[in-house]
């Protein structure tokens, strides 16, 4: 498992279920690291599939939630919260960043472009190789440039979650672990891991060597 930075970015294109990724990676953060952590929830764009939805659950794992004051409410473009400089003005604190899937979501990052440049950040793409748009290796480079180039920041490694939701296979772990493989090579960036539910994950064959992140589907 990779060494967890201060802050961690979480982006990629729509359905490429990050915000699932991210609560689960906040809540290990949380357990692993015994430390203070924050869930900022930076998808102002789709007003539906946000992780302020599961505020509550957050609570109880002891991750503070950063959302705007009208996520999960009938405003369609709430703004981004001003408690978002606390966490980088707070060095022992440690921040997932869960942003808006495409270029729209990832836009708002720019915002703190000066302030994440400051730290030794990670910037994870994470990547479905189900959908559409993402389902080529030309595709999904695309997508990474285009991420990059809204956001104004860098990426530092590349997620492999591939799923069909409950209809996730081993198979397609690997399916999308060999176009990870195939983005990897050809942006020059690390596949941190592979995610999925870990009835899934123990499907993998023994010879599968990459990292594997289980998942528990907190978000719906």
């Amino acid at each position: 498992m990779l060494k967890p930075k201060r802050i961690s970015v979480f982006t990629g294109h729509y359905g490429s279920g990050k915000t699932e990724v991210s609560v689960n990676y906040a809540i290990w953060l949380r357990e692993t690291m015994k430390k203070d952590v924050a869930l900022i929830d930076m998808d102002i764009v789709n007003p539906f599939f946000r992780s302020s939805d599961a505020a509550d659950m957050l609570a109880a794992h002891g991750v503070r939630l950063i959302a705007s004051v009208f996520a999960g409410s009938a405003v369609e473009n709430p703004s981004l919260p001003p408690e978002i400089n606390s966490v980088f003005d707070d060095g022992e604190c440690f921040a997932v960043f869960d942003v808006g899937g495409g270029d729209d979501g990832a836009v708002p990052l720019g915002r703190y472009r000066s302030r994440f440049c400051a730290e030794d950040y990670d910037m994870f793409f994470v990547l479905n190789e189900r959908r559409p748009m993402t389902h080529s290796a030309d595709g999904a480079i695309e997508e990474f440039y285009d991420l990059e180039r809204a956001s104004g920041l860098k990426y530092t490694g590349i997620i492999n979650n591939t799923h069909l939701k409950g209809l996730t296979t081993a198979r397609n772990i690997l399916d999308g672990y060999s176009l990870a493989e195939e983005v990897s090579k050809r942006c020059g960036l690390p596949i941190c891991f592979s995610s999925g539910t870990p009835d899934v994950l123990e499907g993998l064959p023994d010879g599968f060597t990459g990292e594997r992140f289980p998942l528990k589907l907190r978000v719906t």
